[in-house]
């Protein structure tokens, strides 16, 4: 966290500058053994990009602002969840922790869902690296089965994998 703290400045400041509102938010997401906790991420999206109700952003999503589009592709829009990690929320690898609004219908539609909780979520993951951004109950499901493939083969090994892989994709602008 120190050694990117000066990053962190950086885009806090590139967002403060291109868009209105905060730099970071927080959101509530689901964790290990189905902990509620707050996530906190850099604001990729418009001020108030969700006034109704909670949405799963889609490609050309036109809530995404340009500086968010960017942070989106080389993951930065993720660093603060650093905080997360020292709080002992998260892992730096592990299933991505979801939204308790999706989540509480996800459970309901895949089977075995809530088997991704059992352990910490990450910041990457195999699902992550492997399938596209997740944004419909299909892809969830297909994800559901990169995460348990992460679970059932949990090693330093493939924790390394995954990091370097995240890297490749961060140096290489191919988040979403």
């Amino acid at each position: 966290l120190c050694l990117a703290g000066p990053l962190l400045l950086a885009v806090a400041l590139a967002i403060r500058f291109t868009s209105r509102g905060p730099a970071l938010f927080r959101q509530w997401r689901y964790g290990y053994n189905g902990k509620a906790f707050q996530v906190y991420k850099f604001r990729t999206m418009i001020k108030n990009a969700e006034t109704n109700e909670a949405k799963w952003a889609q490609v050309n999503d036109s809530r995404i602002t340009p500086i968010g589009n960017f942070l989106r592709k080389t993951r930065l829009d993720e660093l603060p969840q650093l905080v997360n990690i020292i709080n002992g929320d998260m892992s730096l690898v592990g299933p991505r922790p979801e939204r308790p609004e999706f989540t509480k219908y996800l459970e309901q539609d895949i089977p075995h869902y809530n088997l991704r909780h059992q352990v910490l979520p990450g910041i990457t993951g195999w699902a992550q690296i492997n399938y596209t951004y997740g944004a419909s109950v299909d892809d969830s499901t297909t994800k559901l089965c990169y995460d348990l493939y992460y679970i059932k083969h949990t090693s330093i090994i493939l924790d390394l994998k995954i990091m370097l892989k995240t890297l490749y994709i961060c140096i290489r602008f191919l988040g979403r």
